[in-house]
Formats: structure tokens, sequence, C-alpha cells
């Protein structure tokens, strides 16, 4: 029996999408004389811009991301099948990303939220994917499952961020009460979050990277400007709620359980 070919047009794909990604990074960074990302489109993006914008330490989350984007784009090349179909918006989301950091940097903000939500259903998809069918081993659960799942969920958090960012750009400041507008975006944060935490089979990486998000948030919301203290509650509450959610589901007996000694399931 001959061994099947590679597929080496998709392979080279994730690769040369992967490496377009780091260069967009670099260029994010300001590694080649451009503004970084806080300082671009006038800071709007800035970790004391808007009432949902995380302290600048929260962003530490994209070295662990690309990281494992680094670690998926080896991974692939001995994956001969992506049974899965993670390959096409592995490839979309990587070529997203770098879209999005230009279109902050040439300062269109309201672009960069049509990029990032595009960048969020792709994600989306993605997990839906990995939901449905389980991996091949653990090095797929880590290099596949855990680095898309922290990638959905800090763009979770991110598209919310970028979303108020473009709005205030835009002259809009929340009808009088940023606060309470940002605390009903918590609130649907909350529902997504808690979502998430149900779905497949019971994920860890999303939920810990909104988790993460939001404590930063929370962090940024009661000790930088604009100061709020009811965003910053708000979103430490909703981190414990995506926090007890996970830990219930991760509790929960699984299905297919055993019975105990002397009983029967129905």
């Amino acid at each position: 029996m001959t061994r099947p070919q590679r597929p080496l047009a998709r392979q080279l794909a994730v690769t040369v999408s992967f490496l377009l990604a780091m260069v967009g990074t670099a260029i994010g960074v300001g590694a080649f004389g451009g503004d970084p990302i806080a300082e671009a489109a006038g800071g709007l993006l800035a970790a004391d811009s808007t009432h949902l914008a995380p302290a600048s330490s929260a962003f530490m989350i994209w070295s662990v991301i690309y990281a494992g984007l680094g670690a998926y784009t080896l991974w692939q090349w001995w994956d001969r099948r992506d049974a899965r179909g993670i390959a096409p918006g592995a490839i979309l989301s990587l070529l997203l990303n770098a879209a999005w950091i230009l279109t902050v940097q040439a300062g269109w903000v309201a672009l960069s939220v049509v990029v990032i939500a595009l960048l969020l259903v792709v994600l989306a998809d993605l997990f839906r994917r990995i939901a449905a069918t389980p991996p091949g081993g653990l090095p797929e659960r880590i290099v596949v499952d855990g680095t898309f799942g922290l990638y959905l969920g800090w763009v979770s958090v991110a598209t919310c961020a970028n979303i108020a960012a473009a709005l205030k750009g835009a002259g809009f400041f929340g009808f009088g009460v940023p606060s309470l507008l940002a605390i009903a975006v918590l609130a649907v944060v909350a529902v997504i979050g808690v979502a998430l935490t149900l779905a497949g089979r019971r994920p860890v990486a999303a939920p810990l990277a909104m988790i993460w998000g939001l404590a930063w948030i929370a962090v940024g919301r009661a000790t930088d400007e604009p100061h709020a203290p009811g965003v910053a509650i708000a979103a430490a509450a909703v981190a414990t709620v995506i926090a007890l959610a996970a830990a219930a589901q991760w509790l929960r007996p699984r299905r297919g359980a055993s019975a105990p000694a002397g009983r029967s399931e129905r």
C-alpha cells in the first residue's frame, strides 16, 4: 500500500498565513517604525481610552496565542488529513489578524470593527468544528483546541473593546451614561461566556481567555482612566460567573459514565 501524499498546498498555505500574521504583529508593535497599536489611530485602542478597554497587561495573552499558532503551524505538517477541517478557518483567522492590525495602523478603526467581527465569526466556526469532533490525541488537544479556544475567548472580549473604541472615534459617548452602557455590554458577554462553557466537551481555553480579559477590564476601570468602579465590579462579576459555569461543567458527571453499583442507567 502506498503512503498518502502530504497535502502540501494546505500546509504551505497555513505556514505562509502564519508568517504574514507575524509580520503584521511586528508592524503592530512598531518594529518597522510605525506606532504601536495602543498609540495608533489617535490612541483609540489605548488602555485608558474607553470603559471597555482592558489594562495594558491583558495583551500579554497575545504571546501565548501566537506561540500556540506557531505550534499549530508546525503540528499541521504532521497532520495529513485535517479530519476536523481546521486549516481553512486557521488560514482565514491568521490573515484577518494581519488585516486588523493594518487597518488600525491606517487609522481605520471603524473598518477594524468589521475585520474583528469577521475574525470572531471564523473563530466561532472553528470552535464549533472542534466541539463536534474529539481530538486525535493530546498534542492536537493542546495545539488546536487550546490555541483556538484561547483565540476565540480573547477576541470575544477584544471585539467589545474595539467597538467601544470605534464609537468613541465617531463621537459617541454612551448617551451620557457610558458606564451603564458598558455594564449592559458586559451582561451580553456573560451570556456568551456561559454559552461557551456549556458547548462541546468541557472547553477550558475559551472561558479562561474571557476571564483573563474581563479581569483586566476590571483592573483598568478600577485603577486607570476612565475611572468607573461600577464597570470594574461588573467585569469582575462576569468573570466570576463564567468561572463558576466552567467549574460546574467540569464537576458535572460525564455522559456515559458508569452508574453506581446496584443501579442501572436509563
